[in-house]
């Protein structure tokens, strides 16, 4: 009983119960609107799993949301909720989008010049909430709130003025191609990439057929980047100790609102970065007008959430809530289930992972009460 009792406690654990039971209500769902359950989730979990092409473009569709993920981790992390996340992505895109249509300097140089431009964006915005935070106490899901309806007015201004707005559309001219951070971008265009990528199913699936691109392997260099400035620098002490109680690291002589706005800027950084990649890595290569958010961000919180705020977890988490979008889709077409059932899978899960840490007292409440029985 003690060892099942351990084995329950385990975030691990828990996290794949809440899993599981977010798959066990969809079930249930599926079958009350008249869908095959079993069938149904079969369905979706080949959409993810059918082949090569669509791991790809799992793994895509998960880029963003672990880099965002990882900024949301960071700051919750650190004390603070970065509600946010969704507008610091928006503005990466805008400042990424906009700088990549005016510039074209060679690859080398523009590539680093894009990105820059997400992250510094993304960091300002973010910085803004954090001084008001340090400056004033305003609370930072406050600010951070009103700053995602600014930066959404803002892409949509963008959008439309004439210097990137492209005639015809609804969106910008895309960046300049020496923008691009696709595997083997260019390259796989010309003749002799096509050749040489279709002699190989597996390369023509996973990178002739998408746009899989660096930013999955930047979401995890920096996962581990982050934990190890968390947990292994004196600033990330600093910043986990203003986190935790910022009248105890006033005490010890710590910062504190000097922490406080530090990571603020390194959260809306990353998030700023998620942009930066998904528009230099990902057609059509440009912002559009929006009508409501796209829940990047948003859907970034559900991903710490399900992590435990590890910025490690993060890339399964997000991984996980890409092969649900995408797998939705093959659910929507094959089934003809709505896709507002893959939205109520994730609801469930979050749900269910918050109530994970109702889970150990009532572990440990059984496990006495099985002791004393047993007596």
């Amino acid at each position: 009983m003690d060892k099942t009792a351990k084995i329950l406690k385990k975030p691990f654990t828990m996290t794949i119960i809440a899993i599981l039971c977010g798959f066990l209500v969809a079930g249930i769902i599926l079958s009350i609107a008249g869908y095959p359950p079993f069938h149904s989730l079969s369905v979706l979990i080949q959409g993810v799993f059918s082949g090569p092409k669509h791991i790809s473009n799992v793994i895509i569709k998960s880029t963003p949301l672990i880099l965002t993920g990882i900024g949301v981790a960071f700051a919750f992390k650190t004390g603070l909720f970065n509600i946010g996340a969704e507008g610091q992505f928006i503005m990466g895109c805008v400042a990424s989008t906009t700088v990549g249509i005016v510039c074209d300097f060679p690859a080398v140089i523009q590539i680093p010049l894009v990105l820059a431009a997400g992250v510094i964006a993304g960091a300002v915005f973010g910085g803004l909430v954090g001084f008001l935070k340090a400056r004033f106490g305003i609370h930072e899901v406050l600010t951070s709130i009103m700053f995602n309806w600014i930066a959404l007015y803002f892409s949509n201004w963008i959008c439309n003025l004439e210097r990137f707005h492209k005639p015809d559309t609804i969106g910008t001219y895309p960046v300049n191609e020496s923008s691009y951070t696709m595997i083997l971008g260019k390259w796989k265009t010309t003749k002799e990439g096509k050749e040489a990528l279709l002699s190989s199913d597996f390369l023509k699936d996973t990178i002739l057929k998408t746009d899989v691109n660096a930013g999955f392997i930047a979401a995890i260099i920096l996962a581990v980047l982050v934990s190890f400035l968390l947990y292994k620098t004196t600033k990330g002490f600093e910043l986990r100790a203003v986190g935790a109680n910022r009248y105890a690291a006033e005490f010890t002589g710590i910062n504190v609102n000097r922490n406080i706005l530090h990571s603020m800027v390194i959260s809306g950084g990353i998030c700023g970065l998620a942009a930066a990649f998904y528009i230099t890595g990902n057609s059509p290569h440009g912002i559009a007008t929006l009508a409501a958010f796209e829940n990047t961000g948003f859907n970034a919180l559900g991903v710490c959430l399900i992590a435990g705020s590890s910025p490690v977890g993060c890339i399964f988490a997000g991984l996980l809530f890409g092969g649900l979008l995408y797998g939705g889709q093959s659910l929507q077409y094959e089934v003809g289930a709505p896709s507002e059932i893959i939205n109520i899978v994730i609801g469930v899960i979050v749900f269910f992972v918050a109530l994970t840490h109702i889970i150990p007292p009532l572990v440990e409440r059984f496990s006495k009460g099985g002791k004393k029985h047993a007596k």
